[in-house]
């Protein structure tokens, strides 16, 4: 009789509506990859010696639940938290140690700093020092650090200049900073000490000497109005001087590099030294220009935002204008994705079967690129589990068939006087 087939058939087709009608409900459920039931055939065990060709199977039976790991469309979300793997790799999760795995990259920031899931699983990664460098090691539970960015003091400053040749020469003896005529040009820039104090340092170029083979341009400064290097009347003490070939080409500087001495009565470190390079500077016939004008150093500055690149790197953003690193986050991948147990929430633990993690930065080792202020939608494919939908139906109506066929010929059997 057949009714093991039509049952097994039955059976089947209901674990095939279950999974589609698991697909379709999830459909909206970010990061969710959707499952495919798959069958095998069904066998009696056949005696030794029996001829193949008479054997009749006894149904089908389910031979696994595979879940399809293919990349879902990538969305925009307003959330900067919110990531989205494009490529492999699974969010590494961690609940009081409990390590998990997600492809959901819809996370939240916890009271304590801590990088959560709506489930409460912190996302895991390497951390920051205060200077933005990443410790390589052993994964942590990620946590944004809203402290203050430490002030840094300036130490180099990047001038490019255009002086202008045309200049007549002066005595460097008769510079003074609050008379202009004692002077060609000058060019002044913000500085900070080590408290992140602001200074004004304002550098003046005077012209002293002129001939056939080019040009020297004495160089004097001043920290927030106060000569640098004597207190008048004082004769002016300068920083040193620029020479220039008779192509306008800067030959060097005496000494090399100019140095600027700041002290400053904040309670800062004083004097603290400005290295300035000069490093394309010219003398041609136009008029005075500045190119480039680039000190380091900067104020303290509090965390306005942040975002992740496509490494992982979380970096912050700061009211004084800088960024810097917070931490990184790591993907993890298996071998085989599919030995992995799915235990809910978008997450799934490591098995025997998948084989352990892999474990890096995210666009190394073969894993994808974390996309910030994205998400990734589910996989599942509407329009394919509708009609999937309906081959089941049919698979169940077909099998539920052959049940009523055989019950008609085990009554008419029955009925047989």
């Amino acid at each position: 009789m057949s009714f093991q087939q039509g049952l097994s058939g039955l059976n089947a087709a209901t674990k095939s509506l279950e999974a589609i009608g698991n697909n379709v409900a999830n459909a909206g459920t970010v990061g969710f990859k959707q499952s495919q039931v798959q069958f095998s055939d069904v066998y009696a065990n056949s005696l030794v010696g029996s001829g193949g060709g008479a054997q009749i199977g006894i149904g089908t039976q389910v031979s696994r639940v595979a879940q399809q790991f293919s990349q879902g469309n990538v969305t925009a979300s307003n959330n900067p938290l919110d990531m989205a793997i494009n490529g492999g790799g699974f969010f590494r999760m961690s609940d009081n140690g409990a390590i998990s795995y997600s492809r959901n990259g819809q996370f939240i920031l916890s009271k304590e700093g801590y990088i959560e899931s709506a489930s409460g699983q912190r996302l895991t990664g390497y951390l920051a020092d205060a200077n933005g460098v990443v410790a390589i090691g052993a994964p942590s539970e990620l946590r944004i650090d809203k402290a203050d960015l430490a002030p840094a003091a300036t130490t180099k400053y990047e001038l490019k200049l255009t002086l202008d040749s045309r200049k007549a020469v002066q005595p460097a003896a008769s510079f003074d900073p609050t008379d202009p005529t004692t002077f060609a040009d000058s060019t002044s820039v913000p500085v900070y000490d080590s408290l992140g104090n602001s200074h004004t340092l304002r550098t003046f170029y005077v012209k002293t000497a002129s001939g056939a083979t080019g040009a020297t341009w004495t160089v004097f400064a001043t920290n927030d109005d106060v000569p640098i290097g004597y207190v008048p009347p004082a004769a002016p003490v300068a920083l040193g001087t620029m020479d220039f070939n008779n192509g306008g080409v800067l030959t060097g500087t005496t000494p090399s590099p100019l140095v600027a001495a700041m002290a400053v009565t904040t309670g800062a470190a004083t004097p603290y030294n400005i290295s300035i390079d000069a490093t394309g500077t010219q003398q041609f016939a136009q008029d005075f220009g500045v190119a480039k004008q680039l000190p380091d150093g900067y104020q303290a500055g509090t965390l306005t935002g942040f975002s992740v690149s496509t490494n992982g790197e979380i970096v912050g953003r700061y009211t004084n204008g800088q960024v810097n690193i917070l931490g990184q986050v790591i993907l993890s991948s298996f071998a085989n994705p599919n030995g992995l147990q799915n235990i809910g929430d978008n997450q799934w633990v490591e098995t025997a079967e998948s084989g352990v993690p892999l474990t890096s930065t995210p666009g190394s080792s073969g894993l994808g690129a974390v996309q910030s202020s994205r998400v990734e939608d589910s996989n599942v494919d509407l329009t394919a589990e509708l009609v999937n939908m309906i081959t089941a139906q049919r698979y169940y109506q077909a099998n539920a068939q052959t049940i009523k066929t055989q019950d008609q010929i085990l009554q008419t059997l029955v009925n047989l006087r």
